[in-house]
């Protein structure tokens, strides 16, 4: 009754247009909240910024099964999560992409127990990658209790608002075969 998954069964499911956009984290613990920040400031410019309904915004707690459940089937994810780095620079924010199935090791780690890395390497083996996974790690200050981002990690939530909606419009431009 339980055997593995087939790529068959994925490619089924697989929706050449359907974009995931997961922020990760937790809004009760200061930085932590970034990724929910940008997937809200998102879906309130969803109109604006020309984000089709192909688009599915999300937030998660960053266990490995939720996310997968969230992009299983996607063509792009977007993640936001919060990072933090030794040293850090609160707010840098790091970009790294799918790369043969694996995730490129930053000099940051997650802020969750169990990271991102272990969700995508638990996906790569059941064969529930996206298409195309694209990380953005926003380096954090504080993950005290408490609501509201610190100052550094409240300036770059806007630039990722902004790199995310670049992201989905290069997507979906090139799925439409027209130049971005």
């Amino acid at each position: 009754m339980w055997g593995r998954i087939s790529a068959a069964h994925g490619e089924r499911m697989r929706s050449p247009g359907r974009i995931a956009v997961i922020g990760v984290g937790n809004e009760f613990r200061r930085d932590d909240g970034v990724g929910w920040t940008v997937v809200q400031r998102l879906r309130e410019q969803a109109v604006e910024r020309a984000i089709g309904p192909e688009t599915a915004f999300a937030t998660s707690d960053g266990d490995p099964g939720r996310l997968i459940g969230l992009w299983e089937g996607a063509a792009l994810a977007v993640v936001v999560d919060a990072a933090h780095a030794h040293p850090g620079t609160p707010g840098r924010v790091h970009r790294l992409e799918l790369d043969a199935g694996h995730l490129a090791r930053p000099s940051t780690t997650s802020s969750h127990g169990l990271g991102l890395g272990e969700a995508v390497e638990l996906a790569r083996v059941l064969g529930l990658l996206p298409d195309r996974l694209v990380v953005y790690a926003v380096e954090g200050a504080d993950g005290s209790f408490g609501t509201g981002l610190t100052p550094a990690v409240a300036a770059a939530v806007e630039p990722v608002v902004a790199a995310v909606a670049d992201e989905l419009t290069g997507h979906r431009d090139a799925a439409l075969g027209s130049p971005s």
